[in-house]
C-alpha cells in the first residue's frame, strides 16, 4: 500500500471517565447490522435522507446538546444533498443545532480551491441550509503542524461526546474516506499518503494534468468511525459491487477497509440493486425478507443509547496561519457563490469525486492460469517418507 509507512498516526489516550449521557439510557439489544436494497441509486439516496431527518428529529437536537454529524464528499452522497435541501426548502428540516465533521481533505490545495472538499461542501450542501458556519468541521489541509491539525479534530469530536451518525461512501476497492487499502483498522485522524492509482484517477479534475493532484490528504481512522453511535453506508452502481461483497461476506480485513464495519455495534448499508450482484442470492434474500417482514430501519431496530466516551482530548495545541496563495499553476479560483441547482434531474451516472482503480489488485494477465498450468506437475509426498525408521 503506498504512504501508509508515512502517516502521522494520532494518538488518544483512554481512562475511565465519564461523559453525561444525554438520553436516559436504553438496553442495548446486541449488534444488528441492516442491510436496505433499494432498485436504483435515485431510491437508495432518497431511503437515507429520509433516515438521516428521521434520526435528528428523534434526536430533538438543542444548542446545548446539538445532533453530531459525519459527513463525506464524492458523487455517492450529491443526492442525498440535494433531497437534504429540498427536504430543509419544505420546513421538513433545520440543521440550526447539528454540528458536521466531515471525513477527509487534501493537504496543500487551498480551501477556496474547485476541487478542495471545502468548496464541494459550500457547493452541494452549507450554502443551502441553515447550519450555523461555528458548527461546521473541516479538517485544515493547509495547517502549519498537521499532527496537531488531526489531535485537535480528534478532540473537539471527543468534546462533543463523539459522533451520533457517521454518513460515508465506499470506493470500488472498498476503502471508506481515505483509508485505502491496507489502512489500520486503528487508526484514527492522520495525514493519509494517497496511492498512485487515486493520483491517477483524480488528475481528470486538474486538467489532466498529475502533477497538479495533491499528492497527501488529511482523513478521519477507521477507528474515529467505529466510535461513532452509529455508521451508515451509501454503495451504488456495479463498480461498488465487488466492495459490498467483500464488506458484507468476505472477513474483517485492511485490505477492505470497508469490512471493519462488522464489528460495529449499529452499521446500516444501503445499496442500489446493481451494488449487489457479487452478493449471493442468499445474502440478498436474507437482507430483503428482515424489511419485509416489517423491520424499517428508519423506524424500528434495536434502540441506539448513547456509550460514555473514554477519551481524554487531546491538547488543542495547533496554530493558525493565514491562508495559503492559491498557486498560479492551479485552476482558477471558485467563485465565491458556492451553489448550484439542487433539483434533482442531474444523471446518477457520475464517477465518485475521488475514485480509485481496481487495476493494482487485478491479476497479471501474463501469469493468469498459471496456477491450473503447474497443478498437474506438482507432486506431493507425505512426511512419513521422509521419516528414517530406525
Amino acid at each position: 500500500m503506498v504512504g501508509e509507512g508515512n502517516e502521522n498516526q494520532t494518538v488518544i489516550t483512554t481512562v475511565e471517565k465519564t461523559v453525561s449521557c444525554r438520553h436516559t439510557p436504553q438496553p442495548i439489544l446486541g449488534p444488528d447490522r441492516r442491510v436496505i436494497i433499494r432498485e436504483t441509486a435515485l431510491e437508495a439516496s432518497e431511503y437515507i435522507a429520509d433516515y438521516i431527518i428521521s434520526r435528528i428529529k428523534a434526536f430533538k437536537p438543542t444548542q446545548d446538546q446539538p445532533f453530531v454529524l459525519g459527513l463525506p464528499t464524492g458523487s455517492s452522497p450529491e443526492v442525498i444533498y440535494k433531497t437534504l435541501v429540498q427536504r430543509h426548502r419544505a420546513g421538513d428540516i433545520s440543521f440550526r443545532n447539528v454540528v458536521t465533521f466531515n471525513m477527509d481533505e487534501y493537504v496543500g490545495l487551498p480551501r477556496d480551491h474547485p476541487q478542495s472538499y471545502h468548496s464541494f461542501m459550500y457547493k452541494h450542501f452549507f450554502s443551502h441550509v441553515d447550519i450555523p458556519p461555528q458548527n461546521i468541521n473541516i479538517l485544515d489541509g493547509n495547517a502549519s503542524d498537521l499532527a496537531a491539525e488531526c489531535a485537535s479534530f480528534e478532540a473537539k469530536i471527543a468534546r462533543y461526546g463523539g459522533i451520533e451518525l457517521f454518513l460515508g461512501g465506499v470506493g470500488p476497492d472498498g476503502h471508506i474516506a481515505f483509508n485505502e487499502p491496507g489502512s489500520s483498522l486503528s487508526s484514527r485522524t492522520r495525514v493519509k499518503t494517497l496511492a498512485y492509482d487515486t493520483i491517477l484517477a483524480n488528475s481528470r479534475f486538474f486538467g489532466g494534468d498529475v502533477d497538479q493532484v495533491p499528492r497527501m490528504s488529511l482523513t478521519v481512522g477507521i477507528q474515529t468511525i467505529m466510535e461513532a453511535r452509529e455508521v451508515v453506508i451509501v454503495a451504488t452502481g456495479a463498480h461498488k459491487a465487488l466492495a459490498v461483497e467483500k464488506g458484507l461476506e468476505g472477513g474483517v480485513n485492511h485490505m477492505w477497509t470497508l469490512s471493519a464495519l462488522q464489528l460495529h455495534q449499529h452499521p446500516l448499508i444501503v445499496c442500489d440493486r446493481d451494488a449487489t450482484l457479487e452478493l449471493k442470492v442468499k445474502t440478498v434474500r436474507y437482507f430483503e425478507a428482515i424489511e419485509q417482514s416489517g423491520t424499517d430501519a428508519r423506524t424500528q431496530g434495536p434502540p441506539l443509547v448513547y456509550r460514555p466516551r473514554t477519551y481524554v482530548p487531546a491538547p488543542m495545541g495547533t496554530s493558525k496561519t493565514n491562508q495559503q496563495p492559491t498557486p498560479a499553476s492551479t485552476p482558477p479560483r471558485v467563485p465565491k457563490d458556492l451553489r448550484i441547482n439542487t433539483q434533482l434531474n442531474q444523471t446518477l451516472d457520475d464517477e465518485e469525486l475521488t475514485p480509485d482503480s481496481m487495476s493494482s489488485r487485478m491479476v497479471d494477465s501474463a501469469i493468469s492460469g498459471l496456477d491450473s498450468t503447474l497443478k498437474g506437475d506438482l507432486m506431493f509426498d507425505r512426511m512419513g517418507t521422509r521419516v528414517i525408521s530406525h
